[in-house]
């Protein structure tokens, strides 16, 4: 369960930081209140998560999984570019994220 909750928290990392975007340097009040609260949610959620799983773990999945989401949505909200280095080492680092949680007994 410790692993739903810690994708959870990461997809909640995602939610903020494309929220940052919207806040428009934090003037716009509804995109702010929004993104302040995915940011509380996901480190709570990670807080939760952390209580049984390696927190160098947790912690390296939580920004990787919030990393690549990110990245996503920025190419498909934000028309930011799609090219094969960039997608190279979004694969790169869900590989890595696979790795951690293969390697990790919990």
């Amino acid at each position: 369960m410790a692993w739903v909750i810690l994708l959870v928290a990461g997809l909640f990392e995602v939610a903020w930081a494309i929220g940052l975007k919207y806040t428009d340097g934090f003037t716009r009040p509804w995109a702010t209140a929004g993104t302040v609260l995915a940011m509380v949610v996901s480190f709570w959620l990670l807080g939760i998560a952390m209580k049984t799983l390696p927190v160098g773990t947790a912690y390296a999945i939580w920004v990787g999984v919030g990393a690549v989401g990110t990245v996503i949505l920025g190419i498909v909200l934000l028309g930011e570019p799609a090219n094969a280095a960039r997608l190279i080492s979004v694969a790169l680092i869900v590989a890595g994220l696979v790795g951690l949680k293969l390697a990790t007994p919990a």
